[in-house]
């Protein structure tokens, strides 16, 4: 295959791409065999084997080009882009067939902007991973927050008690009785021990069963959020309307499968838990440590971005916060009237800098991946796949994985891509043995 590049602008890349005999016979193989399988003639078997001189005398040279040609195409093109180490930004476009024997293709394709990096510079940079520890506390709150989630409450005329919810009527007076305006709650739910009112409140509804009226004391810490009631001393009137005992969920195997799909004692429960947020603070300390890594090396690079390239990706975040705000209820035309902003400016006002900073991240990323020269092996991205293939039990989503992930698709480029820039970030960062 012989291949003429020609740079049309910044932008574009024009390819003229054209076959040697051997590749032009195979295509024509795949071709006639392609047409042996859909043509039907007289005398033969649909799907049968078909002689080329017979198909030739049935459809014409003419249509066995054409198919060759089909074929040729996006094969020419793969092979061209890898040859000339070209990344692609949008659909290419044949701008012409120069010849058919010997084929011969003009080929338009939009790619990425060139990156000029300092790698002098990019190799003293070196920052401090942190060593990230997960705490007995933080895997007791992380627990007790799951049984609060799970907690049902059931009437009961019992006595209440921290943990049980009360349902109550509330007025708050001020020292000379005076009722505080915006204060009366009806039918308000709350968990004594959850400490959402003011300090003191709850602790004096211990005790208290449905239909007993307390008078309590009050006063507000100095350093209250709202100032009309920091310092005062205060009178609430409550009406226990209604007292319902808490019943805790046990972690026993089959509640443990019901939350994470696997089978665990509480002791292999907890130990999932310190993993899921050890996972959690790894990926938030990751974000940090990147923000950090993009700085510098953006100050040590040069990449000159078009606009069409800029307002691509501005679109794709806009689309992405759209649908997310769409999962939560929200409309993005109700979002933009609050703000006072046409759809334009909130591009351009909240956007913008965040695009720029992320096509710069990916382009120099990329460029340092071919500087180092780093390499993933096909072992490598099996492996990261068997990872993500833990996550899930049900045999037909495994399955679904394992197509999803077959070698040379597209989902088992990506991560082997993702793996790659993984390498490099990992190359500026010393583990902290604090």
């Amino acid at each position: 295959m012989k291949i003429e590049r020609k740079n049309l602008d910044n932008s574009v890349v024009e390819l003229i791409v054209e076959a040697d005999k051997k590749e032009l016979a195979k295509y024509r193989k795949k071709a006639i065999d392609k047409l042996s399988e859909t043509t039907e003639i007289p005398g033969f078997r649909k799907g049968s084997k078909i002689p080329e001189n017979v198909l030739v005398k049935k459809l014409w040279e003419e249509k066995i080009i054409a198919e060759l040609i089909g074929i040729a195409i996006d094969d020419l093109y793969r092979k061209a882009l890898v040859k000339e180490n070209i990344i692609p930004v949008s659909q290419w476009e044949i701008k012409e067939i120069i010849s058919q024997d010997p084929l011969k293709l003009k080929i338009e394709v939009e790619v990425l902007p060139e990156v000029e990096i300092d790698e002098k510079e990019a190799e003293k940079i070196k920052l401090k991973k942190k060593k990230i520890t997960v705490s007995k506390k933080e895997v007791d709150d992380a627990i007790k927050d799951i049984e609060t989630r799970f907690t049902v409450f059931k009437e009961s005329d019992k006595k209440a008690e921290i943990g049980d919810r009360v349902t109550i009527d509330t007025d708050w007076y001020d020292k000379e009785g005076k009722l505080l305006e915006t204060t009366s709650m009806r039918d308000y739910p709350l968990v004594l021990g959850s400490n959402i009112l003011v300090k003191g409140f709850e602790e004096q509804l211990v005790w208290a069963k449905t239909w007993d009226e307390l008078d309590l004391d009050i006063t507000f810490p100095k350093d209250y959020h709202n100032p009309d009631f920091a310092g005062k001393e205060t009178k609430f009137k409550v009406k226990v309307k209604k007292v319902e005992k808490a019943k805790k969920p046990e972690f026993t195997e089959e509640f443990i499968e019901q939350l994470r799909g696997k089978k665990l004692d509480f002791e292999g429960f907890k130990d999932l838990i310190k993993e899921e947020i050890k996972d959690v603070k790894e990926s938030n300390q990751a974000i940090e440590d990147e923000r950090n890594l993009i700085d510098k090396l953006i100050k040590i690079s040069k990449v000159d971005l078009w606009v069409k390239l800029v307002k691509e990706q501005v679109n794709r975040m806009f689309e992405e916060i759209k649908e997310n705000m769409a999962r939560q209820g929200i409309k993005m035309k109700d979002y933009l009237e609050s703000l006072k902003l046409t759809e334009e400016e909130y591009k351009e006002k909240h956007l913008k800098a965040d695009a720029i900073k992320r096509l710069k991240w990916e382009l120099i990323l990329s460029k340092l991946v071919k500087l180092f020269k780093i390499d993933v092996l096909s072992e490598e991205v099996k492996k990261e796949i068997e990872k993500i293939k833990k996550n899930y039990q049900n045999p037909e989503v495994l399955k679904r994985l394992d197509e999803m992930y077959s070698e040379w698709k597209q989902a088992f480029e990506e991560l082997k891509r993702r793996i790659a820039l993984k390498k490099v970030i990992h190359r500026f960062f010393e583990e902290d043995k604090k």
